[in-house]
């Protein structure tokens, strides 16, 4: 038996939130991402989009395309509770929801037909109780597999409803760009458009070998792709990878003073976030985004996982010297956590940490005398007692009183 895939896409979303809390922008050009020049575009309505503004866009580029345009700043928890409205709804359908981000996901209604009726019946009754129910608007796609229900939703935008019936799924691809296929970006499109190959047809001519001998592994899934072979389920839980967050400023920063103090906020939001949502991170990894827009990384691994905000500091800070910031001026910092575990199930091993440095020509590993807090118990209620607060009076609550003394001399 086929299975029966929906993706569905809250169209325009963040803009489409903000239409429908202040209905007099209905119709004009809605852009957002934040009023300074020096951030990027978080979404764009579609009558925005008609000058060329699209999502990641630079504020400062979209103001030139669209100086009429009405730019917002996010609003992320109104967002979330716009997007948590319309995820229970597609609960109501299936149990089977698979969230991709905040206005995104795959559906699996196999089996649903008797309750809901065939895919495309679903598909419009979730449209519409979305509609009914909040004032949004969904795009959606269905097929027998997620690869090309999400091309379904994508050629049907906006507040489109495309059907891909199980036997008809190349008749649907081969007339299609290769873009359209997951995993080609600019760089493979342009290798792709040198061999000659333009459409997934083209694509679906090569053999599966010389797509591996021109792209590695990456072949051979090029090579199902443009068959339409995609078997992966639709997954209710997804793995928490990494968490983090990172800062675009609206002035370069120059100095490395205060870039050790956005450094200390950033450590401490990723520290609260990782208490919060009851993980710790071995891998620690700093984000420096260039004034002239280039980009490096650099990472350490412990040891021992951590969610205290003074080590994810000190450990910033270390990496922060390996990069010319400083020397350079930076237009935004990140740091985030990776190789994460549930704390509960973090046991206290070695007073040693193990930290090997990426991000250079030869990766080093160096092991280093890193005491823990010497009551980890004790540095434990303390983080806890501080979350409280700031989950009570805000993040303004309780904040750093100064660098510790060690760390006040320049890197």
């Amino acid at each position: 038996m086929p299975r029966s895939i929906l993706h569905l896409d809250l169209d325009a979303f963040y803009a489409a939130v903000e239409v429908l809390d202040h209905p007099e922008l209905k119709g004009k050009p809605v852009i957002v991402g934040g009023t300074e020049n020096r951030g990027v575009v978080a979404a764009a309505s579609y009558e925005a989009r008609k000058f060329g503004v699209r999502s990641a866009m630079a504020i400062a580029r979209a103001k030139r395309l669209c100086p009429g345009g009405i730019y917002l700043p996010v609003r992320m928890s109104r967002y979330a509770e716009m997007s948590g409205r319309v995820f229970a709804i597609y609960g109501c359908f299936t149990p089977l929801v698979e969230p991709l981000s905040i206005d995104e996901a795959f559906l699996d209604i196999t089996g649903c037909e008797r309750l809901f009726g065939s895919a495309e019946e679903t598909a419009r009754k979730i449209k519409e109780t979305v509609r009914q129910e909040t004032g949004l608007i969904v795009s959606a796609g269905a097929a027998s597999n997620k690869f090309i229900a999400k091309i379904a939703s994508d050629v049907g935008k906006p507040d489109g409803l495309v059907v891909v019936p199980p036997g008809e799924e190349q008749a649907f691809l081969d007339p299609l760009p290769v873009s359209r296929v997951w995993g080609v970006g600019k760089v493979t499109e342009e290798e792709l458009e040198r061999m000659g190959i333009r459409t997934i047809k083209d694509l679906r001519g090569m053999t599966k070998e010389s797509l591996i001998s021109a792209f590695g592994a990456h072949g051979g899934h090029l090579f199902a792709l443009a068959r339409g072979i995609d078997d992966r389920p639709v997954e209710t839980e997804r793995e928490v990878k990494s968490i983090g967050h990172e800062e675009t400023y609206g002035r370069d920063l120059k100095h490395r003073e205060i870039m050790r103090r956005e450094l200390l906020a950033l450590s401490n939001r990723v520290a609260e976030r990782l208490r919060k949502e009851g993980f710790r991170g071995k891998t620690i990894t700093l984000k420096v985004k260039y004034a002239d827009f280039v980009q490096v990384t650099r990472a350490i691994t412990l040891y021992n996982a951590t969610d205290d905000g003074g080590t994810i500091y000190r450990c910033a800070l270390d990496l922060l010297a390996e990069t010319e910031a400083g020397a350079r001026p930076v237009r935004l910092l990140g740091v985030s956590l990776s190789k994460l575990s549930k704390a509960t199930d973090h046991v206290l091993e070695s007073r040693m940490e193990q930290i090997p440095l990426f991000g250079r020509t030869g990766a080093a590993t160096t092991m280093r005398a890193a005491p823990l807090p010497p009551d980890p118990a004790k540095k434990e209620r303390l983080n806890r007692a501080v979350d409280a607060i700031r989950e009570k009076f805000g993040p303004g609550g309780i904040v750093p009183g100064a660098f510790p003394a060690d760390e006040k001399s320049d890197r």
